[in-house]
């Protein structure tokens, strides 16, 4: 797959400390290449290893406005978020006109969670065929560290493409905001990778883990 770097100026990513930059290349999709080297499953189980294990926190509060707009653009390069991911994840993808190739008309989805390769349309009726999902949801962050957070990173967080990969839209409506201990892709040759993300994510932003969830990622990743 092509890699197409997002533009720099990321202003308000300069502010939080330690939480890095964009990760600009694209999600493994369908082929051979799902499954992810043995340094980077060894670097998971790392970090893995260095999470914190806690309870989940209360949902109280819980709101996605509190992760700031939905699909901001935070690396001001004109174009929001969610078109910055189906840019990065699709092939072929067409634009709108006028919109300085930002504005995602169509395009195919090599599906990590499934495998299927599936049409993007945009439209009232077709667009959610396609969504964005948050590798680490945004509830389950909440629960797990993200209350404390400033407004600043928890909209980074939100529009950080290394938690964000666009998805067969029915799966991620069925993942919600399930953890490692609750939902896994069926697609099991990507579960290797799904993990070592989520784990990369929340060593990243210093989310802890439940016990459960804990045994969860430790069985995929030895099984890798």
């Amino acid at each position: 797959m092509r890699v197409r770097a997002f533009m720099a100026g990321l202003a308000t990513v300069a502010v939080l400390a330690g939480c890095g930059g964009l990760d600009t290349a694209r999600s493994t999709g369908g082929g051979d290449d799902a499954k992810p080297d043995s340094a980077t499953i060894s670097d998971a189980k790392k970090k893995l290893k260095d999470l914190a294990v806690k309870g989940r926190a209360p949902k109280t509060g819980f709101d996605r406005d509190e992760f700031g707009p939905a699909w901001s653009d935070v690396d001001r390069n004109g174009c929001d978020t969610r078109n910055d991911i189906l840019k990065r994840d699709l092939e072929e993808e067409t634009f709108k006109s006028g919109t300085h190739d930002c504005i995602v008309l169509t395009g195919t989805l090599d599906d990590p969670y499934s495998g299927k390769t599936i049409k993007f349309k945009r439209g009232q009726d077709t667009s959610t065929a396609v969504q964005i999902d948050h590798v680490i949801p945004l509830s389950d962050a909440w629960q797990k560290g993200a209350q404390q957070w400033s407004d600043t990173k928890r909209k980074e967080f939100a529009n950080d493409p290394l938690n964000l990969m666009a998805v067969d839209g029915p799966l991620n409506g069925q993942k919600s905001d399930s953890d490692a201990a609750t939902w896994l892709p069926p697609r099991k040759s990507y579960r290797c990778t799904y993990i070592a993300k989520q784990v990369e994510v929340k060593a990243k932003y210093e989310l802890w883990v439940t016990s459960a969830e804990k045994d969860a990622m430790q069985g995929i990743l030895d099984g890798c």
